[in-house]
């Protein structure tokens, strides 16, 4: 006996990315602006100036990736019942890239899914966090192994919140605009080789440029599928670094600017880029002082910690490797050999 159900997707889940002055905005429905402590004592007034609602509340959680956790996403959740938000109101994730994860995430599980809107405050979180509906929390076993796939309603990129952005902050955004340059655009990557991204209209067309790289690449594959899956390139290995430091060492976007290089290795040994094409991308990653080295100190813990990664299954790994500058290849068939041949290199350093 059999009953079938036939659901049809009548959601339009499209939505728009602001990339200037955030416009003034109300909202007639409870507003709940998630953020932590750092941001709001820098731009929370600026962000008031500019949004209403008709009930408005400030909810922080503790500053950095060690409390991207479920004790956080409690706190979140507990504000939300107390003012007994319901599935009209909407939550404003207010920060970088660990709020706007764990706010996305609260709002696809509060009463099954409410709206939000991201706003995202650092480099790294405007060109890529912010985009493409990706939300979660981290656990004692990885980085973002809890979440789920929420677009939000709105993207306001704003310039202005970069004006005080340290610099390794900046330099982790960085990174994050030349994983995109490496494996979907070679023109992009040139332009970024001779750019100064120090000057505010150059930044502003590079961010252009990574937003529409990932929009367009989110467009063809929402839910990671397949090609989607590119956009991780250096994070394969660049989770396992966060994960065996703790997450306090490296900045996300210093990690994966490591993993890149990882990567790059990787490729040369599969034939897939030259010497002379890593060398470039090493270039660029220290041209804004991100770190290219990393030492192993335990080849076969790091290496049965790639199993933990979201694209591995069973007993295989997916790897991203560029292919030159400009292309990538998705493979989960690369002999151990060659893996152990990379991570030998980096334990040697």
């Amino acid at each position: 006996m059999q009953v079938d159900i036939t659901l049809k997707k009548t959601v339009d889940n499209s939505y728009s990315i602001v990339i200037d002055e955030i416009p003034k905005i109300h909202f007639d429905t409870k507003v709940a602006i998630v953020t932590n402590p750092k941001v709001a004592g820098l731009h929370l007034g600026y962000l008031l100036s500019r949004i209403s609602a008709k009930e408005l509340y400030i909810i922080t959680v503790p500053d950095g990736e060690e409390y991207k956790n479920q004790q956080s996403v409690d706190t979140i959740l507990e504000s939300l019942f107390n003012h007994r938000f319901n599935r009209k109101s909407m939550l404003i994730a207010f920060g970088g890239g660990v709020i706007g994860d764990m706010t996305g995430y609260v709002s696809s599980i509060y009463q099954r899914g409410i709206d939000f809107i991201q706003i995202p405050t650092t480099l790294l979180s405007q060109v890529d966090a912010s985009v493409g509906g990706k939300t979660g929390m981290n656990n004692s076993y990885g980085k973002n192994l809890i979440g789920a796939f929420h677009q939000p309603r709105a993207v306001y990129i704003d310039p202005y919140f970069l004006t005080t952005l340290p610099t390794r902050e900046f330099g982790a955004g960085v990174a994050e605009i030349v994983k995109m340059a490496v494996t979907f655009n070679k023109d992009f990557f040139e332009f970024l080789e001779k750019a100064d991204l120090k000057d505010p209209k150059v930044l502003q067309e590079a961010i252009k440029q990574a937003v529409q790289t990932k929009a367009s690449v989110v467009a063809q594959d929402e839910k990671e599928h397949g090609l989607r899956a590119a956009l991780n390139y250096g994070h394969t290995f660049g989770h396992v670094i966060e994960n065996e430091t703790q997450y306090k060492q490296y900045l996300h976007g210093e990690a994966v600017a490591i993993g890149m290089v990882m990567a790059n290795e990787t490729a040369i040994k599969m034939n897939l880029m030259d010497e002379k094409e890593a060398s470039r991308v090493i270039s660029l990653l220290k041209k804004y002082d991100l770190p290219t080295t990393y030492k192993i100190k335990d080849i076969r813990s790091f290496y049965e910690t790639f199993f933990l990664d979201k694209k591995s299954s069973d007993d295989k790994i997916t790897f991203i490797l560029p292919v030159g500058i400009g292309g990538v290849k998705i493979t989960d068939d690369i002999p151990l050999g060659t893996i152990m041949c990379v991570l030998n290199k980096f334990e040697a350093i």
